[in-house]
């Protein structure tokens, strides 16, 4: 099996959508939390575009979190059973970066009023319709015990337990009118592996 390095800062952030990813697999790896303080230091130099996360595979390099997320998903058998299924969970963990870029341009406005409002158009207008889709691409996909794609456990439901994790922190209460999304976050998290991780995990502000 190869050996696995994760590097990120100490926190969630956009590395734990590839740490959930190796806790659902039960796949070791090495958890290298980098303290805010220490960056830039002289780790940069081994990222390919200057930031974190970045992934090490037998000494190669994988930047982006994304990219990362969907390649740990593929070689551990959570992007989906066949080509049409790994397009659908492509398509909804694009629409988790959606989320996060409306979220990003919140968090680096400096302007207090713009601030508000624009807080106040996401968490009215702009996260409810997205999370709107999301419930009903959920909903297309059986029982209000399933998933949202397939049968089984993939790295879509894994992301959106990640975002999840942001939303809590930023925007108290965004799931409590999207009872099938709610309900897929909760079996996700205890799932015992995650269960498992979730318990053991840092406990950072985000």
């Amino acid at each position: 099996m190869p050996t696995y390095k994760l590097v990120y800062f100490n926190m969630r952030g956009r590395a734990e959508f590839a740490r959930l990813i190796f806790a659902a697999a039960g796949v070791p790896y090495e958890d290298s939390r980098i303290e805010m303080n220490g960056w830039p230091g002289e780790y940069k130099d081994h990222c390919p575009f200057g930031q974190l996360p970045v992934l090490e595979v037998d000494g190669k390099v994988l930047a982006q979190s994304i990219a990362i997320a969907r390649y740990l998903a593929k070689e551990f058998n959570l992007a989906g059973k066949n080509n049409w299924e790994q397009a659908l969970t492509d398509m909804i963990v694009d629409e988790f970066t959606d989320i996060m870029a409306e979220m990003k341009s919140l968090w680096f406005e400096d302007d207090p009023e713009k601030k508000e409002a624009l807080t106040q158009k996401f968490n009215t207008e702009t996260l409810p319709r997205l999370l709107g889709y999301l419930e009903a691409i959920l909903k297309q996909n059986g029982s209000d015990e399933g998933f949202f794609v397939g049968g089984s456990l993939t790295w879509a439901d894994l992301g959106l337990v990640s975002i999840n994790d942001l939303l809590s922190v930023a925007c108290p209460g965004s799931f409590n009118n999207f009872p099938l999304l709610a309900g897929l976050i909760k079996r996700v998290r205890e799932t015992p592996r995650v269960a498992e991780w979730i318990a053991k995990r840092p406990n950072t502000p985000r």
